[in-house]
Protein backbone atom coordinates (compact mmCIF):
# COMPACT_ATOMS: atom_id res chain seq x y z
CA UNK A 1 0.00 0.00 0.00
CA UNK A 2 2.77 2.42 1.00
CA UNK A 3 4.82 1.43 -2.04
CA UNK A 4 1.85 2.06 -4.35
CA UNK A 5 1.20 5.46 -2.78
CA UNK A 6 4.87 6.40 -3.20
CA UNK A 7 4.82 5.27 -6.83
CA UNK A 8 1.71 7.31 -7.55
CA UNK A 9 3.24 10.36 -5.89
CA UNK A 10 6.39 9.98 -7.99
CA UNK A 11 4.29 9.69 -11.14
CA UNK A 12 2.36 12.83 -10.18
CA UNK A 13 5.63 14.72 -9.66
CA UNK A 14 6.90 13.43 -13.00
CA UNK A 15 3.71 14.66 -14.67
CA UNK A 16 4.25 18.13 -13.21
CA UNK A 17 7.85 18.22 -14.38
CA UNK A 18 6.82 17.19 -17.89
CA UNK A 19 4.11 19.86 -18.05
CA UNK A 20 6.55 22.57 -16.93
CA UNK A 21 9.11 21.28 -19.44
CA UNK A 22 6.54 21.50 -22.23
CA UNK A 23 5.85 25.12 -21.23
CA UNK A 24 9.57 25.90 -21.61
CA UNK A 25 9.63 24.32 -25.07
CA UNK A 26 6.42 26.10 -26.10
CA UNK A 27 8.07 29.37 -25.06
CA UNK A 28 10.96 28.67 -27.45
CA UNK A 29 8.39 27.89 -30.17
CA UNK A 30 6.67 31.21 -29.41
CA UNK A 31 9.88 33.19 -29.96
CA UNK A 32 10.70 31.21 -33.10
CA UNK A 33 7.29 32.07 -34.54
CA UNK A 34 7.89 35.74 -33.69
CA UNK A 35 11.19 35.67 -35.58
CA UNK A 36 9.45 33.95 -38.50
CA UNK A 37 6.91 36.78 -38.76
CA UNK A 38 9.58 39.48 -38.35
CA UNK A 39 11.80 38.05 -41.08
CA UNK A 40 8.77 37.57 -43.31
CA UNK A 41 7.99 41.28 -43.15
CA UNK A 42 11.19 41.96 -45.08
CA UNK A 43 10.36 39.43 -47.75
CA UNK A 44 10.40 40.33 -51.42
CA UNK A 45 7.72 37.68 -51.88
CA UNK A 46 5.57 39.63 -49.42
CA UNK A 47 5.97 42.74 -51.58
CA UNK A 48 5.14 40.64 -54.61
CA UNK A 49 1.90 39.51 -53.00
CA UNK A 50 1.09 43.13 -52.22
CA UNK A 51 1.61 44.09 -55.83
CA UNK A 52 -0.52 41.22 -57.15
CA UNK A 53 -3.41 42.00 -54.80
CA UNK A 54 -3.08 45.76 -55.08
CA UNK A 55 -2.30 45.82 -51.37
CA UNK A 56 0.24 48.65 -51.39
CA UNK A 57 -0.48 51.25 -48.76
CA UNK A 58 0.02 54.18 -51.12
CA UNK A 59 0.18 54.85 -54.84
CA UNK A 60 3.93 55.23 -54.49
CA UNK A 61 4.19 51.81 -52.84
CA UNK A 62 2.19 50.28 -55.68
CA UNK A 63 4.43 51.94 -58.23
CA UNK A 64 7.65 50.73 -56.62
CA UNK A 65 6.45 47.17 -55.86
CA UNK A 66 8.11 44.74 -58.23
CA UNK A 67 7.05 41.32 -59.37
CA UNK A 68 9.82 38.84 -60.02
CA UNK A 69 9.10 36.65 -62.99
CA UNK A 70 10.96 33.97 -64.78
CA UNK A 71 12.24 34.50 -68.30
CA UNK A 72 12.65 31.74 -70.80
CA UNK A 73 14.54 32.08 -74.00
CA UNK A 74 12.98 30.13 -76.83
CA UNK A 75 14.61 29.46 -80.14
CA UNK A 76 12.50 31.19 -82.82
CA UNK A 77 14.56 32.62 -85.64
CA UNK A 78 16.87 35.09 -83.97
CA UNK A 79 15.58 34.07 -80.55
CA UNK A 80 13.37 36.12 -78.27
CA UNK A 81 12.88 36.32 -74.54
CA UNK A 82 9.43 35.33 -73.42
CA UNK A 83 8.15 36.88 -70.21
CA UNK A 84 6.02 34.38 -68.28
CA UNK A 85 3.25 35.53 -65.97
CA UNK A 86 3.65 34.44 -62.34
CA UNK A 87 1.32 31.66 -61.29
CA UNK A 88 -1.12 32.72 -58.62
CA UNK A 89 -3.42 30.27 -56.88
CA UNK A 90 -6.71 31.83 -55.91
CA UNK A 91 -9.55 30.58 -53.77
CA UNK A 92 -12.84 32.41 -53.61
CA UNK A 93 -16.39 31.82 -52.57
CA UNK A 94 -19.36 32.94 -54.63
CA UNK A 95 -19.70 36.68 -54.50
CA UNK A 96 -16.33 37.16 -52.79
CA UNK A 97 -13.18 38.98 -53.87
CA UNK A 98 -10.90 36.87 -56.02
CA UNK A 99 -7.50 37.40 -54.40
CA UNK A 100 -4.50 35.12 -53.86
CA UNK A 101 -3.42 33.60 -50.59
CA UNK A 102 -0.47 35.28 -48.92
CA UNK A 103 2.97 33.62 -48.86
CA UNK A 104 2.69 32.67 -45.17
CA UNK A 105 4.25 33.96 -41.98
CA UNK A 106 7.78 33.42 -43.33
CA UNK A 107 6.98 35.59 -46.33
CA UNK A 108 8.80 33.13 -48.57
CA UNK A 109 12.24 33.95 -47.16
CA UNK A 110 14.68 31.13 -46.47
CA UNK A 111 15.53 32.33 -42.95
CA UNK A 112 11.89 33.02 -42.14
CA UNK A 113 10.90 29.55 -43.28
CA UNK A 114 13.79 28.06 -41.30
CA UNK A 115 12.60 29.67 -38.09
CA UNK A 116 9.06 28.61 -38.91
CA UNK A 117 10.18 25.01 -39.21
CA UNK A 118 12.10 25.32 -35.95
CA UNK A 119 8.93 26.68 -34.32
CA UNK A 120 6.90 23.72 -35.59
CA UNK A 121 9.58 21.30 -34.38
CA UNK A 122 9.58 22.93 -30.94
CA UNK A 123 5.79 22.79 -30.88
CA UNK A 124 5.90 19.07 -31.70
CA UNK A 125 8.44 18.47 -28.93
CA UNK A 126 6.33 20.44 -26.47
CA UNK A 127 3.33 18.38 -27.50
CA UNK A 128 5.17 15.12 -26.81
CA UNK A 129 6.29 16.31 -23.38
CA UNK A 130 2.83 17.56 -22.45
CA UNK A 131 1.20 14.35 -23.71
CA UNK A 132 3.66 12.37 -21.59
CA UNK A 133 2.68 14.55 -18.64
CA UNK A 134 -1.01 13.83 -19.20
CA UNK A 135 -0.30 10.09 -19.41
CA UNK A 136 1.82 10.22 -16.25
CA UNK A 137 -1.00 12.00 -14.44
CA UNK A 138 -3.41 9.29 -15.59
CA UNK A 139 -1.07 6.59 -14.27
CA UNK A 140 -0.71 8.45 -10.97
CA UNK A 141 -4.45 8.75 -10.36
CA UNK A 142 -5.26 5.44 -12.10
CA UNK A 143 -8.18 6.89 -14.03
CA UNK A 144 -8.95 9.19 -16.94
CA UNK A 145 -6.81 12.34 -16.50
CA UNK A 146 -9.63 14.88 -16.64
CA UNK A 147 -11.41 14.76 -13.30
CA UNK A 148 -10.85 18.47 -12.53
CA UNK A 149 -10.11 21.72 -14.35
CA UNK A 150 -6.33 21.36 -14.08
CA UNK A 151 -6.40 17.97 -15.75
CA UNK A 152 -8.97 19.11 -18.30
CA UNK A 153 -6.86 22.16 -19.20
CA UNK A 154 -3.64 20.23 -19.74
CA UNK A 155 -5.45 17.62 -21.82
CA UNK A 156 -7.29 20.30 -23.79
CA UNK A 157 -4.10 22.12 -24.80
CA UNK A 158 -2.46 18.79 -25.69
CA UNK A 159 -5.34 17.89 -28.00
CA UNK A 160 -5.41 21.38 -29.55
CA UNK A 161 -1.70 21.21 -30.41
CA UNK A 162 -2.06 17.62 -31.61
CA UNK A 163 -4.91 18.60 -33.94
CA UNK A 164 -2.83 21.47 -35.34
CA UNK A 165 0.12 19.14 -35.97
CA UNK A 166 -2.23 16.63 -37.62
CA UNK A 167 -3.35 19.35 -40.03
CA UNK A 168 0.28 20.06 -40.87
CA UNK A 169 1.01 16.37 -41.43
CA UNK A 170 -1.84 16.23 -43.94
CA UNK A 171 -0.20 19.14 -45.84
CA UNK A 172 -2.82 21.70 -44.87
CA UNK A 173 -1.71 25.34 -45.06
CA UNK A 174 -2.28 26.15 -41.39
CA UNK A 175 1.15 27.22 -40.14
CA UNK A 176 -0.30 30.70 -39.65
CA UNK A 177 -2.15 29.25 -36.63
CA UNK A 178 1.16 28.47 -34.91
CA UNK A 179 1.76 31.81 -33.18
CA UNK A 180 -1.74 32.30 -31.71
CA UNK A 181 -1.86 28.60 -30.80
CA UNK A 182 1.35 28.48 -28.74
CA UNK A 183 0.45 31.84 -27.17
CA UNK A 184 -2.93 30.49 -26.06
CA UNK A 185 -1.43 27.20 -24.90
CA UNK A 186 1.10 29.04 -22.74
CA UNK A 187 -1.65 31.17 -21.19
CA UNK A 188 -3.81 28.08 -20.64
CA UNK A 189 -1.01 26.11 -19.00
CA UNK A 190 0.02 29.13 -16.95
CA UNK A 191 -3.49 29.39 -15.49
CA UNK A 192 -3.70 25.61 -15.08
CA UNK A 193 -0.44 25.29 -13.14
CA UNK A 194 -1.14 28.26 -10.85
CA UNK A 195 -4.82 29.05 -10.35
CA UNK A 196 -6.35 25.69 -11.30
CA UNK A 197 -3.76 23.25 -10.01
CA UNK A 198 -5.16 20.40 -7.93
CA UNK A 199 -3.26 17.52 -6.35
CA UNK A 200 -3.95 14.12 -7.82
CA UNK A 201 -6.95 12.53 -6.18
CA UNK A 202 -9.73 10.07 -6.89
CA UNK A 203 -13.03 11.01 -8.48
CA UNK A 204 -16.29 11.76 -6.78
CA UNK A 205 -18.66 8.74 -6.95
CA UNK A 206 -20.79 10.20 -9.78
CA UNK A 207 -17.78 10.19 -12.11
CA UNK A 208 -16.93 6.52 -11.67
CA UNK A 209 -18.23 5.40 -15.05
CA UNK A 210 -16.93 4.41 -18.47
CA UNK A 211 -18.91 7.40 -19.76
CA UNK A 212 -16.13 9.58 -18.35
CA UNK A 213 -13.86 8.32 -21.11
CA UNK A 214 -16.51 8.79 -23.78
CA UNK A 215 -18.28 12.01 -22.79
CA UNK A 216 -15.36 14.09 -21.52
CA UNK A 217 -12.89 12.99 -24.19
CA UNK A 218 -15.27 14.04 -26.97
CA UNK A 219 -15.94 17.33 -25.18
CA UNK A 220 -12.19 18.02 -25.02
CA UNK A 221 -11.68 17.18 -28.69
CA UNK A 222 -14.64 19.33 -29.75
CA UNK A 223 -13.35 22.26 -27.72
CA UNK A 224 -9.88 21.97 -29.28
CA UNK A 225 -11.29 21.94 -32.82
CA UNK A 226 -13.73 24.74 -32.03
CA UNK A 227 -10.72 26.74 -30.85
CA UNK A 228 -8.90 26.27 -34.18
CA UNK A 229 -12.09 27.29 -35.98
CA UNK A 230 -12.33 30.40 -33.80
CA UNK A 231 -8.75 31.40 -34.69
CA UNK A 232 -9.56 31.00 -38.37
CA UNK A 233 -12.76 33.02 -37.95
CA UNK A 234 -10.96 35.86 -36.16
CA UNK A 235 -8.29 36.04 -38.85
CA UNK A 236 -11.01 35.94 -41.50
CA UNK A 237 -12.66 39.01 -40.02
CA UNK A 238 -9.35 40.88 -39.86
CA UNK A 239 -8.32 39.90 -43.38
CA UNK A 240 -11.78 40.70 -44.78
CA UNK A 241 -11.66 44.21 -43.31
CA UNK A 242 -8.17 44.65 -44.74
CA UNK A 243 -9.20 43.50 -48.22
CA UNK A 244 -12.18 45.84 -48.14
CA UNK A 245 -9.95 48.79 -47.30
CA UNK A 246 -7.53 47.91 -50.08
CA UNK A 247 -10.38 47.48 -52.57
CA UNK A 248 -11.67 51.00 -51.93
CA UNK A 249 -8.17 52.51 -51.93
CA UNK A 250 -7.98 53.32 -48.23
CA UNK A 251 -4.59 53.83 -46.59
CA UNK A 252 -3.37 50.89 -44.50
CA UNK A 253 -0.46 50.98 -42.06
CA UNK A 254 2.69 49.34 -43.36
CA UNK A 255 3.12 46.97 -40.39
CA UNK A 256 -0.53 45.90 -40.47
CA UNK A 257 -0.42 45.44 -44.26
CA UNK A 258 2.72 43.28 -43.91
CA UNK A 259 0.90 40.93 -41.53
CA UNK A 260 -2.33 40.76 -43.52
CA UNK A 261 -0.57 40.22 -46.85
CA UNK A 262 0.99 37.00 -45.56
CA UNK A 263 -2.24 35.42 -44.33
CA UNK A 264 -4.46 33.29 -46.57
CA UNK A 265 -7.17 35.20 -48.45
CA UNK A 266 -10.37 36.01 -46.57
CA UNK A 267 -12.27 33.47 -48.67
CA UNK A 268 -9.77 30.74 -47.73
CA UNK A 269 -10.00 31.55 -44.02
CA UNK A 270 -13.79 31.61 -44.26
CA UNK A 271 -13.83 28.14 -45.83
CA UNK A 272 -11.39 26.77 -43.26
CA UNK A 273 -13.32 27.95 -40.21
CA UNK A 274 -16.66 26.88 -41.65
CA UNK A 275 -15.49 23.40 -42.59
CA UNK A 276 -13.78 22.85 -39.23
CA UNK A 277 -16.83 23.93 -37.25
CA UNK A 278 -19.21 21.99 -39.48
CA UNK A 279 -17.08 18.83 -39.23
CA UNK A 280 -16.97 18.79 -35.41
CA UNK A 281 -20.56 19.95 -34.77
CA UNK A 282 -22.04 16.40 -35.04
CA UNK A 283 -19.50 15.23 -32.46
CA UNK A 284 -20.57 18.04 -30.12
CA UNK A 285 -24.15 16.85 -30.58
CA UNK A 286 -23.02 13.36 -29.58
CA UNK A 287 -21.21 14.85 -26.55
CA UNK A 288 -24.46 16.31 -25.24
CA UNK A 289 -26.37 13.09 -25.89
CA UNK A 290 -23.65 11.04 -24.15
CA UNK A 291 -23.78 13.41 -21.20
CA UNK A 292 -27.54 12.96 -20.96
CA UNK A 293 -27.20 9.18 -20.97
CA UNK A 294 -24.50 9.38 -18.29
CA UNK A 295 -26.72 11.69 -16.20
CA UNK A 296 -29.48 9.10 -16.45
CA UNK A 297 -27.15 6.43 -15.06
CA UNK A 298 -25.63 8.64 -12.34
CA UNK A 299 -28.57 10.74 -11.17
CA UNK A 300 -31.64 8.93 -12.48
CA UNK A 301 -32.63 11.69 -14.93
CA UNK A 302 -31.41 12.56 -18.43
CA UNK A 303 -31.87 16.32 -18.18
CA UNK A 304 -32.16 18.49 -15.09
CA UNK A 305 -31.32 22.03 -16.27
CA UNK A 306 -28.04 21.98 -14.40
CA UNK A 307 -25.91 25.06 -15.37
CA UNK A 308 -23.40 22.91 -17.27
CA UNK A 309 -26.19 21.18 -19.17
CA UNK A 310 -27.86 24.49 -19.98
CA UNK A 311 -24.70 26.13 -21.29
CA UNK A 312 -23.75 23.04 -23.29
CA UNK A 313 -27.13 23.30 -24.97
CA UNK A 314 -26.72 27.08 -25.48
CA UNK A 315 -23.36 26.40 -27.14
CA UNK A 316 -25.00 23.79 -29.37
CA UNK A 317 -27.74 26.24 -30.37
CA UNK A 318 -25.19 28.98 -31.08
CA UNK A 319 -23.15 26.76 -33.40
CA UNK A 320 -26.32 25.45 -35.05
CA UNK A 321 -27.37 29.05 -35.72
CA UNK A 322 -23.92 29.79 -37.16
CA UNK A 323 -24.00 26.81 -39.51
CA UNK A 324 -27.52 27.70 -40.61
CA UNK A 325 -26.54 31.35 -41.07
CA UNK A 326 -23.39 30.38 -43.01
CA UNK A 327 -25.56 28.38 -45.41
CA UNK A 328 -28.02 31.26 -45.84
CA UNK A 329 -27.14 33.78 -48.54
CA UNK A 330 -28.07 36.85 -46.50
CA UNK A 331 -25.92 35.84 -43.53
CA UNK A 332 -22.67 34.81 -45.17
CA UNK A 333 -19.51 36.70 -44.36
CA UNK A 334 -18.93 38.87 -41.31
CA UNK A 335 -22.35 38.35 -39.71
CA UNK A 336 -21.98 34.58 -39.68
CA UNK A 337 -18.33 34.84 -38.58
CA UNK A 338 -19.29 37.05 -35.65
CA UNK A 339 -21.89 34.48 -34.65
CA UNK A 340 -19.19 31.78 -34.74
CA UNK A 341 -17.08 33.79 -32.28
CA UNK A 342 -20.12 34.24 -30.03
CA UNK A 343 -20.64 30.46 -30.13
CA UNK A 344 -17.03 29.82 -29.11
CA UNK A 345 -17.44 32.41 -26.36
CA UNK A 346 -20.35 30.32 -25.07
CA UNK A 347 -18.09 27.27 -25.03
CA UNK A 348 -15.43 29.19 -23.07
CA UNK A 349 -17.97 30.40 -20.51
CA UNK A 350 -19.33 26.87 -20.24
CA UNK A 351 -15.85 25.75 -19.26
CA UNK A 352 -14.41 28.57 -17.15
CA UNK A 353 -17.46 30.53 -16.02
CA UNK A 354 -19.78 27.66 -15.13
CA UNK A 355 -17.04 25.57 -13.51
CA UNK A 356 -15.66 28.36 -11.33
CA UNK A 357 -18.51 30.76 -10.60
CA UNK A 358 -21.65 28.60 -10.78
CA UNK A 359 -22.56 25.82 -8.36
CA UNK A 360 -24.16 22.68 -9.76
CA UNK A 361 -23.83 18.95 -10.11
CA UNK A 362 -20.90 19.50 -12.49
CA UNK A 363 -18.85 21.51 -9.97
CA UNK A 364 -15.64 19.49 -10.28
CA UNK A 365 -13.25 22.42 -10.70
CA UNK A 366 -11.26 21.47 -7.62
CA UNK A 367 -10.26 25.10 -6.97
Amino acid sequence: MILAATTNENLANTANVLVYSSMAIYTLAFFAHIVEWVLGSRSKVGRTAAALTGAGTTAKAKATATVEVRTAEKENGGGTAVLERPKVITRSAAGRRDVPDGPGAAGGTFKGDLYGRIAVSMTALGFLLEAAGVISRAMAVQRAPWGNMYEFSTTFSTVAVGTYLAFLLTKKNVRWIGLPLVTTVLLNLGIATTVLYTDSDQLVPALHSYWLWIHVSTAIFCGAVFYLGAVGTLFYLLRDVYESKVARGATVGRAWASIMERLPAAATLDKFSYRVNAAVFPLWTFTIIAGAIWAGDAWGRYWGWDPKEVWSFITWVAYACYLHARATAGWKGRKAATLALVAFGCWLFNYYGVNIFVTGKHSYAGV
